[in-house]
């Protein structure tokens, strides 16, 4: 899995880069097709920061997850924490058409 990571208005630490890429390296357990993800951390006024953590899986399928806050580390785990539902709701709608339950009969 090819991971990225860039920032705006705010440095990119080596502490933030293997936090972000510990807590996005779990995502191809929900969605295993997931061969790219990129964080964008972007510093904004007053101390506010935004973290969009992009997904792109086969089939030219992308999940995105934002968060605004205050902390990096808390922005990353709510933004990874939101696409982690989406995969898992993806997944279970990919499941759920592959294998149609019995057909009703009137």
């Amino acid at each position: 899995m090819l991971f990225m990571i860039s920032g705006k208005h705010v440095n990119i630490t080596d502490a933030m880069k293997a936090y972000a890429q510990e807590k996005t390296s779990k995502l191809p357990r929900y969605y295993d097709s997931i061969n790219q993800v990129e964080v964008i951390i972007n510093g904004g006024e007053g101390g506010k920061v935004s973290v969009e953590v992009i997904a792109r899986a086969e089939h030219s399928k992308v999940f995105v997850g934002t968060e605004i806050g205050g902390d990096v580390h808390g922005c990353i785990d709510a933004a990874v924490h939101k696409l982690e539902q989406q995969l898992r709701r993806a997944k279970g709608k990919e499941r759920d058409n592959k294998h149609p339950g019995p057909a009703e009969t009137t």
